[in-house]
């Protein structure tokens, strides 16, 4: 694509509809349309999406959910819309979460991640996310999870 630029932003309501075509798209049991609605209402919660712009305008690209309690982040929901894979738009939206939680005085980062998600758990190992438990059946049709950390209280000072 030409002259295409990512913007990292928070998720308003008018949002939803691109981020469930984009969840439907991604997982095999995707979040409702009222999950949506609710992270937007809760004061932890974030939901921040990718606007991929071009000469044409813009669309939601992808989308990351995430909670934030006390000093820690959870990272609940992630993805890019299957059409705009392989361009670094799931980075971007890590980058910048992991930014955030910096910024934000976070001590730690977690998420679970498919075992069979060998892409996305490598992207996590190269924004230094470490693999320290498996939690088993945790997904539907009894797929493991992998809880990934990334400590941040190191890098302040």
């Amino acid at each position: 694509m030409a002259n295409v630029k990512v913007t990292i932003r928070d998720a308003v309501s008018r949002d939803l509809a691109r981020v469930i075509a984009i969840e439907r798209a991604a997982f095999p049991h995707p979040w409702s349309l009222d999950a949506f609605h609710r992270e937007l209402s809760l004061p932890f919660s974030r939901v921040t999406v990718a606007d991929l712009g071009t000469d044409t305008g813009a669309t939601v690209a992808g989308f990351l959910c995430r909670w934030i309690v006390a000093d820690e982040c959870h990272i609940l929901n992630v993805a890019v819309d299957p059409s705009m894979r392989r361009m670094g738009i799931g980075r971007e939206l890590m980058e910048y979460a992991v930014a955030e939680a910096i910024a934000s005085a976070i001590r730690l980062i977690t998420l679970e991640v498919r075992r069979s998600n060998v892409v996305a758990r490598h992207l996590y190992r190269e924004l230094g996310f470490e693999e320290r438990r498996l939690r088993k059946n945790y997904y539907a049709l009894g797929e493991d999870a992998i809880i990934m950390e990334r400590e941040l209280s190191a890098l302040r000072e």
